[in-house]
């Protein structure tokens, strides 16, 4: 007889958001299941809903998990407009990791209460750390500039995959963003 299994909170939880984050991304909200996501987690739907309430829960989680994690930003204002230059150019290279942050908000935005929950997720930590790190930012609509060439960039180079810029140089590429971004960023 198999001594019954040890039941461990956390790293259930723990499977159920990363499986989350693997279903929205890849679908989006509207096309991620509780049923589908439960089975990738190896629980049952009742176990998500008593995790986190519900699928819109579950969503805000792999939001908060998701944009709470820097993918382009850094910590040295000095450097910050070529940082994010260089890590966009790296982060969408034919060869990235394509489960990323910006696809779980592409895919999702269609629906109106996950992109109230995504712009939540974007100001509260995105927007937010930039502006932690270029305070002279705060208040002005350049922090939002800032993002928004990003998610245009991503969308163009991965998504669209325009040529121009998939057969660009990528050195060229990092060069022409990180002067776009310090006159986005200027003080």
């Amino acid at each position: 007889m198999t001594p019954p299994r040890r039941r461990d909170a956390a790293a259930t939880k723990e499977a159920i958001l990363r499986a989350g984050i693997d279903a929205f991304t890849q679908h989006g909200y509207d096309g991620a299941g509780v049923r589908d996501i439960a089975q990738a987690a190896g629980v049952t739907a009742m176990l998500v809903n008593r995790y986190f309430g519900s699928k819109e829960g579950l969503f805000a989680a792999v939001v908060e998990a998701s944009m709470a994690e820097r993918t382009v930003l850094t910590s040295d204002p000095a450097t910050l407009a070529g940082d994010i230059a260089a890590a966009l150019v790296r982060r969408t290279a034919p060869d990235a990791d394509h489960l990323s942050p910006f696809l779980l908000m592409l895919r999702s935005a269609p629906n109106p209460r996950a992109a109230e929950i995504l712009r939540a997720g974007i100001e509260t930590h995105v927007e937010a750390h930039l502006v932690d790190i270029a305070p002279h930012l705060r208040g002005t609509d350049r922090a939002a500039m800032t993002l928004a060439v990003i998610a245009g960039f991503w969308l163009m180079r991965t998504v669209i995959g325009n040529s121009a810029l998939d057969e660009a140089d990528e050195a060229v590429l990092t060069q022409t963003l990180q002067q776009l971004f310090t006159v986005l960023m200027r003080p």
